[in-house]
């Protein structure tokens, strides 16, 4: 009886289950408590990166999209106007221009000389059906 006895309540078997226990659980703790956080918190930070890349990349591709030179007008002229906001005509003045700089410049020139006139920088765009106001002095 001695020997069963031994055999169960010796102190070897204690050692040897209280060490795999304690390694057991500091492996958990390990796993648990630095690896799985770890791995997750890289997998999140690099996920995070990717979305702001890929917002930047969608905002930049959107804005390339939206900045593309459109069709320039082929034509442009100058349209006047009165004190009242009527089209009126000036007689010896030039109204047909091929750029906008040279039409632009001529306008600057005609306010200075008809101050009492407002005058128009128009072209026709070939998707709309208005003429359209570049600027206005």
């Amino acid at each position: 009886m001695k020997n069963v006895f031994q055999i169960v309540f010796d102190w070897k078997t204690y050692l040897i289950t209280g060490l795999a226990v304690i390694s057991f659980s500091n492996f958990m703790i390990v796993l648990f408590g630095h690896t799985i956080p770890g791995v997750i918190i890289t997998f999140f930070k690099l996920a995070g990166e990717y979305m702001i890349l890929g917002a930047v990349l969608i905002f930049a591709f959107a804005w390339f999209l939206k900045a593309k030179p459109h069709s320039r007008p082929k034509q442009y002229s100058v349209v006047v106007f009165d004190v009242f906001g009527k089209k009126s005509q000036i007689d010896g003045i030039r109204t047909q221009f091929k750029t906008h700089g040279v039409a632009w410049s001529f306008m600057k020139q005609y306010k200075e000389s008809h101050p009492l006139y407002n005058f128009a920088l128009v072209s026709d765009v070939p998707k709309l059906d208005k003429p359209t106001i570049f600027r206005y002095i």
